[in-house]
C-alpha cells in the first residue's frame, strides 16, 4: 500500500515553494535595490559638492548635499510625494519639478508641499576628499 499525497498536502507544498521562490527573488525589505550604488563606491570628490547646495547622482538614486562647509549629507533622490526623481538643488533645497515639492538640504525635511514626508537619508562616508556610499 502506497501513501498518496492528499490535495491539501500538494497545495501546502506548492504554497511553500512559491513563498520560498518569492523570498529568494525579491530579498529582504531593507529598501536596497540592485539599481543603487554598491557599498563603498565613490560618488564624488568633496570639491564637486557646492557649499549650500548639492549634486544628484541619478544612476545611484542619491543626492549629496553640503549644507555648511565640510558637512555632507545624502538622501534618496526619489520624491516622497509621487516618486518622481528630484531634478535639482538650489537655494538650500532639493527640488522636485513634478509637483513642486522642496526638501531641506540639511535634513531632507519638507520645505514646501505637496510632499508630506522627508526624503529618506542615505549613508555616506567621507574619506579624505572622496565621498563614498556607505
Amino acid at each position: 500500500m502506497t501513501n498518496r499525497p492528499t490535495r491539501r498536502t500538494i497545495l501546502l507544498a506548492t504554497g511553500a515553494a512559491t513563498l520560498a521562490v518569492g523570498c529568494g527573488e525579491y530579498g529582504d525589505d531593507s529598501g536596497s535595490s540592485s539599481v543603487e550604488a554598491s557599498s563603498g563606491q565613490e560618488l564624488a570628490k568633496t570639491g564637486d559638492i557646492p557649499v549650500g547646495g548639492g549634486k544628484i547622482f541619478k544612476d545611484e538614486q542619491v543626492v549629496v548635499t553640503q549644507p555648511t562647509d565640510g558637512e555632507f549629507k545624502a538622501f534618496s533622490n526619489i520624491c516622497t510625494h509621487q516618486q518622481c526623481p528630484v531634478a535639482g538643488v538650489a537655494d538650500g533645497t532639493i527640488n522636485c519639478t513634478c509637483h513642486g515639492s522642496k526638501f531641506n538640504i540639511t535634513d531632507g525635511s519638507v520645505a514646501h508641499p505637496p510632499a508630506t514626508k522627508p526624503l529618506p537619508e542615505k549613508k555616506i562616508t567621507v574619506d579624505g576628499n572622496s565621498i563614498l556610499l556607505a
